[in-house]
């Protein structure tokens, strides 16, 4: 990782923000995209954007002069069923998790050396089966798997060597939790005590191996989950 450059979006809490914090560790020089820098691990740079406002994505990326790393870790888990939810939440949630991710994608592209650079994407188990309680945060991760196979295979074509990545958790005990079960704090609770969840650094030692994988070597997904979740 030394001599690498790398943006994490959300790097200010949770996933996010263990894998700035293990990017640093590791010798990288670390970007932190988020609204609240205050909360960035030490060693990393600020760089405050709210991410769901295309155009401070734009003056952010504009800011930059290289890049060798992408994750696109920053997200938005609303309780909002299909048949009666807030369509103001399913906004909300495209936004932040897909249109946001695109975008980056597409900006940090520009910004890669000739050689190619990685993007790392976070997506969700929620991205492969949709539980009982998906609503409308498990298509947005779905759309996070299309747009990643979809980069990708546009990349193959433009014989561009830049690696594409998924990283799918279970639950990890994050704050993204409390947006998910705002409204039923007594199931999180019981949760949280029936499962040993995946915690933060759990996820950002998967992206790290990813990181470190030989350059001929593309890990399309990872899919984790504590051995406690059934599903």
């Amino acid at each position: 990782m030394h001599h690498k450059t790398a943006l994490v979006t959300g790097a200010s809490s949770g996933i996010g923000r263990a894998i700035a914090s293990q990017l640093v560790d590791a010798g990288a020089k670390v970007i932190g995209l988020c609204r609240d820098s205050s909360k960035l691990p030490a060693g990393v740079q600020a760089l405050p954007c709210d991410l769901t406002d295309i155009q401070q994505i734009d003056a952010a990326f504009a800011s930059i002069k290289h890049l060798d790393i992408l994750v696109n870790n920053a997200g938005l888990a609303l309780l909002s069923r299909i048949s009666d939810g807030n369509p103001a939440d399913w906004e909300t949630m495209w936004r932040l998790n897909v249109q946001a991710l695109t975008i980056c994608s597409q900006k940090a592209l520009a910004l890669f050396p000739e050689s190619g650079g990685q993007i790392v994407n976070t997506s969700s188990m929620s991205g492969h089966r949709v539980p009982a309680t998906g609503g409308f945060y498990s298509p947005t991760k779905f759309a996070v798997r299309a747009i990643s196979d979809a980069l990708r295979s546009e990349l193959r074509a433009d014989d561009n060597p830049t690696r594409v990545a998924t990283v799918s958790p279970g639950y990890v005990d994050t704050p993204l939790l409390d947006h998910y079960f705002k409204g039923r704090e007594e199931q999180l609770a019981q949760t949280r005590q029936s499962i040993r969840m995946l915690q933060p650094d759990d996820v950002a030692s998967a992206v790290l191996h990813i990181l470190n994988t030989p350059l001929h070597v593309e890990i399309t997904d990872i899919q984790m989950r504590s051995v406690d979740q059934k599903s």
